[in-house]
C-alpha cells in the first residue's frame, strides 16, 4: 500500500520543518518523490549540496520516511539506527 494520498512532507512520521528543508535542498518537494529513493544517497547529496557533514541520524529519518511512503508501518526514526550502522559500520 503506497501512501499517495499524503500531500505534505510534514504529514510523514518523523518529518518536521528541518527535515522538510533538507528534502527541499535535494529536490524532494512532495512525499511521493520519496518512493524508490535511496536514503543513503539522499544523505550524501544533502551533505554535498550544503558543503557540510550532517548528523548521521538524518539518514535514519530519511530511511523512516522512504519506508513509510513505500507502505511500511510508522516507526520512530531511531528504530532505523541499527540498520544504518549495519550498512555503514558502527563508527
Amino acid at each position: 500500500m503506497l501512501r499517495t494520498d499524503i500531500k505534505n512532507l510534514q504529514e510523514i512520521p518523523n518529518v518536521g520543518k528541518a527535515i522538510e528543508k533538507d528534502f527541499n535542498i535535494i529536490g524532494v518537494n512532495s512525499p511521493k518523490q520519496l518512493i524508490g529513493k535511496d536514503p543513503f544517497k539522499m544523505y550524501n547529496e544533502l551533505c554535498n549540496e550544503t558543503n557540510q557533514k550532517h548528523d548521521p541520524c538524518v539518514i535514519d529519518v530519511f530511511i523512516s520516511a522512504v519506508r513509510y511512503m513505500e507502505g511500511g508501518p510508522p516507526k520512530k526514526w531511531w528504530e532505523f539506527t541499527e540498520e544504518r550502522k549495519n550498512k555503514l559500520g558502527a563508527n
